[in-house]
């Protein structure tokens, strides 16, 4: 017989093997250590005799506790992920966690930049060339914080203007075109990179690589500086997608420079530009 806390392991392990991202390990490994706690409390460290009724005991005490319902939700499917392993491992012969239901909740909308919010955040960074070429990058491109994070200067193609993302955990590897802003402000940032035999793009005054926390504590303080609030580094992605699909992009072209895993995605993004003006259009170049 195996317990609870020896397959929560061998989940993680399963996890690890898959190259799943660390940040979506790291959330699975929290959530079901979690629920084994949980579920030991209660007499049950045999994952064979756990029941819904469970489970379903388990997220009522995270909602008495007052966890959102989106949380409550994450760890739910978590539970679901967790449980479907052991079935397909033949550490239990029932899953109890298929009828186990998720809380329902309203998804927020993303967060877009206005023009106005998408202008005074550049101009905050215009001192600062390194910050601003990293700011002008993740407009321009929409690359998540680990992709940004993980480029190298030979990434980079100025001639041709594009930008090469090398796969990063569980994203896809992809070209997306450079325009004169991103363009323009990565060579202004160039010849003030520290000389180093490091091939990171963004690094340090030292030369070392520019730690994900460092872009988004800098990213954050440039929202304050630019008076812009109730925004999270990751809007400037929402940002980008939305006024790439707002100038008339092809969504497949988004989605495929997005490095959306499906079309679905993208396609989630059109209810938040519904009804715009030509006029009113984001003309990217002029941005």
């Amino acid at each position: 017989m195996v317990s609870l806390g020896d397959a929560h392991k061998q989940f993680i392990d399963n996890l690890k093997s898959k190259s799943r991202a660390s940040a979506t390990i790291l959330a699975y490994g929290k959530d079901i250590e979690q629920l084994v706690k949980y579920l030991e409390s209660q007499g049950k460290t045999d994952p064979s005799v756990v029941e819904t009724t469970d489970l379903a005991s388990f997220m009522q005490k995270l909602a008495d506790e007052h966890y959102t319902p989106k949380s409550i939700s994450r760890k739910t499917n978590s539970t679901k992920t967790f449980f479907k392993f052991l079935k397909v491992s033949s550490l239990i012969n029932n899953d109890p966690a298929t009828k186990l239901e998720h809380p329902k909740f309203e998804n927020k909308p993303p967060r877009i930049l206005t023009q106005l919010e998408y202008r005074s955040f550049r101009d905050a960074a215009r001192a600062d060339v390194r910050m601003l070429a990293v700011i002008e990058v993740l407009l321009q491109t929409g690359v998540r914080i680990g992709e940004l994070a993980k480029l190298r200067v030979e990434d980079l193609d100025l001639e041709n203007l594009t930008l090469h993302v090398p796969p990063f955990e569980d994203t896809r590897e992809r070209i997306i075109p450079l325009n004169k802003s991103a363009a323009e402000a990565v060579k202004n940032y160039l010849p003030h990179r520290a000389k180093t035999p490091n091939h990171a793009l963004f690094v340090t005054k030292t030369g070392r690589p520019l730690l994900i926390r460092n872009i988004r504590t800098a990213i954050d303080r440039y929202f304050k500086v630019a008076g812009i609030k109730n925004v999270k580094l990751n809007d400037l992605r929402h940002t980008w997608v939305a006024f790439q699909l707002q100038a008339g992009v092809p969504m497949t072209m988004v989605s495929k420079l997005a490095g959306h895993k499906r079309l679905s995605t993208t396609e989630k993004y059109l209810q938040f530009i519904q009804g715009q003006t030509v006029e009113g259009k984001v003309k990217l170049e002029e941005l």
